[in-house]
C-alpha cells in the first residue's frame, strides 16, 4: 500500500519553491493537498472581503495548478482538529506537513494539533526562521539595523537552492471535498489577479525596474514598486525567490547607483523579516504596545474624526486620495500608508490599533507582523520607532511625493480641476477658483478637518506625557 501524507497549505499558495510540500512528497508515494477554511479565521474581525476572495481565487489557481500535474486540492471546512484526523483516518496519511507560522493565532493552533497528530513545520514563510537571526547570547534584535546586519551575514540563497515544482502529484482516490466559496468575489476592478503565475509574472517584470527602485519608490503618482505584497503574504511567491532575484539584481548591476537601488528593495524583505522576528520572540505586540510606557498615551479616539479618515474626507487630499485608494483596490502605495498612519495617531489622536484593525479589514496584503509593526513603528511605540516628534506634514508630503497632484486627482475626481499649485491646498482656492475648478469646499470636498500646527501640537503635548 502507498504511504501517504497531508500537506496542509496555509499560507503556501505555490508548487515552486514550498519546503512543506517537498517534505511530503519526500516522505510518502502520495500526498493530499488539503486547505481548511477555519470558520475562527474567516469570521475574525481583522478579515477584509476583499483579502478572502483574492485568497478563494489563489485556491481556485493552486487547485488549476495541482490538477494539470495529476494533484486535486481538498478543500474541507472547520476545525482544524476535527477536520485533520478524519482525513488524515480517510485517506491512510501518517504525517502532516506544514509550513510554520509566526502569528500567536497559528502558533496556538499548531501546538493544539502537533499535541494529538504528526505534525511537521517546515520554514518557507521567511528566508531565515525568526530563531535563526539572533545575538551574539541567543535574544532576540529589537532595531532593525543590526537585525539586518546579522541577517545579511548569513549564507544567502541561491537560484540553485530554489526548489522545483514537482512534475506530478499522486493524491488517494475518492477524496470527498467542498467547493472553494463563489463570495465574497473580488472586483474586476482591484488590479491584482491572483495565483503563483501571476506573482512570478511580477517579480520578472519587476527584475527590470529594480535598479532604479530607490529612486522612484516614494512617488505616489509613479508605478515604481514591485506591488508584490498580496502573493508574498500568502505565499504564491517565496521570499527566498524574491531575495534571488534581489541579489541577482545587485550583482548584475552596471553602477554603484544600480546596486544601491536593488539593495533597497532587498532592505524592504529585510524588514518583513525584522516584523516576523519581533511578532514571534514578542507575541504581545500583536495587542499592545511593544513599549509599555505608551499604555499612558492620552488618545483623543474621536469617533468622527476615525469615520472621516476612514472614508477619506480629511480636507487633506494625499490623506483622502490614499484612503480611498485603500478601501477600493485593497492597497495602498508604502508612502501613503507612512502618512495616513502619521496622520491619524498624531494629527487626531487615535489609537493605532484603530487604524491597525481597519488596515487588516481592507488591505489585500493584510499581514500581522508587518502592519502591526509598520503601525507601531508610525506610532513611536514599537521596536525601532519613529522618533515622536515626527509628525509627517500632509501638505508638503503631498508636494514631495505627488508633485503634479496626479496621485490625487486619481482617487478624488472632484478635485480633478483643481489646479496644479493648490492641488495639495485646496482650501486656499479664492471663491472664483472654486467654481472654475467646479469644487466648493464645504461642499464637494471637506475642509481640512484640523489644522495641521495646532494638531502637531497637541500631538508633541500629548507624547511628552509618555515621555515624562
Amino acid at each position: 500500500m502507498a504511504t501517504t501524507a497531508i500537506w496542509w497549505v496555509r499560507r503556501d499558495l505555490r508548487l515552486t519553491d514550498n519546503p512543506a510540500l517537498t517534505a511530503a512528497l519526500s516522505a510518502s508515494e502520495q500526498v493530499v493537498p488539503l486547505y481548511i477554511i477555519d470558520p475562527a479565521l474567516v469570521n475574525s474581525d481583522y478579515v477584509g472581503a476583499n483579502r478572502l476572495a483574492f485568497l478563494y481565487d489563489g485556491l481556485r489557481a493552486l487547485a488549476a495548478d495541482l490538477h494539470s500535474r495529476g494533484g486535486q486540492l481538498i478543500v474541507r471546512r472547520g476545525d482544524p482538529l476535527a477536520v485533520l484526523p478524519e482525513l488524515a483516518s480517510a485517506s491512510g496519511a501518517a504525517a502532516i506537513f506544514a509550513e510554520a507560522d509566526v502569528s500567536p493565532f497559528a502558533r496556538r493552533r499548531d501546538a493544539r494539533v502537533a499535541a494529538r497528530l504528526p505534525l511537521h513545520l517546515t520554514a518557507g514563510a521567511s528566508v531565515f526562521p525568526p530563531d535563526a537571526v539572533l545575538k551574539a547570547d541567543g535574544t532576540p534584535y529589537t532595531v532593525f539595523t543590526p537585525f539586518s546586519k546579522a541577517w545579511k551575514a548569513l549564507p544567502a540563497p541561491q537560484p540553485a537552492d530554489l526548489l522545483a515544482a514537482p512534475a506530478q502529484i499522486s493524491v488517494p482516490p475518492g477524496l470527498p471535498t467542498e467547493s472553494i466559496p463563489a463570495a465574497p468575489a473580488l472586483p474586476k476592478d482591484i488590479p491584482f489577479p491572483a495565483g503563483e503565475a501571476e506573482a512570478r509574472r511580477r517579480l520578472e517584470k519587476f527584475e527590470g525596474q529594480m535598479q532604479q527602485y530607490g529612486d522612484v519608490r516614494d512617488r505616489m503618482d509613479l508605478n515604481g514598486t514591485s506591488r508584490l505584497s498580496p502573493y508574498l503574504r500568502f505565499g504564491m511567491l517565496s521570499m527566498r525567490q524574491a531575495a534571488v532575484a534581489a541579489r541577482s539584481a545587485i550583482e548584475a548591476a552596471p553602477t554603484p547607483a544600480a546596486a544601491k537601488s536593488a539593495t533597497v528593495w532587498l532592505n524592504e524583505l529585510i524588514w518583513r523579516e525584522f516584523y516576523q522576528s519581533i511578532l514571534y520572540h514578542f507575541p504581545r505586540v500583536r495587542t499592545s504596545n511593544f513599549q509599555p510606557k505608551f499604555n499612558r498615551m492620552p488618545w483623543a479616539n474621536n469617533q468622527a474624526h476615525f469615520a472621516a479618515w476612514c472614508q477619506g474626507r480629511t480636507g487633506y487630499p494625499v490623506i483622502d486620495a490614499a484612503m480611498r485608494q485603500l478601501t477600493h483596490s485593497g492597497w495602498m502605495h508604502n508612502r501613503a500608508r507612512m502618512i495616513v498612519a502619521s496622520f491619524l495617531v498624531k494629527h487626531l489622536l487615535i489609537d493605532w490599533r484603530w487604524g491597525e484593525r481597519f488596515f487588516m479589514q481592507h488591505l489585500l496584503d493584510g499581514d500581522p507582523a508587518a502592519n502591526n509593526g509598520g503601525w507601531q513603528w508610525t506610532a513611536g511605540c514599537g521596536t525601532d520607532a519613529a522618533p515622536y516628534f515626527r509628525i509627517f506634514n500632509p501638505i508638503l508630503q503631498g508636494k514631495k511625493f505627488d508633485p503634479h497632484g496626479n496621485y490625487v486627482r486619481r482617487w478624488l475626481p472632484e478635485l480633478a480641476h483643481v489646479p496644479t499649485a493648490l492641488i495639495h491646498t485646496p482650501w486656499e482656492m479664492s471663491p472664483l477658483e472654486q467654481q472654475a475648478a467646479g469644487c466648493r469646499i464645504g461642499q464637494h470636498y471637506p475642509a481640512p478637518l484640523v489644522d495641521h500646527s495646532r494638531a502637531r501640537n497637541r500631538a508633541l503635548a500629548a507624547y511628552n506625557q509618555v515621555k515624562g
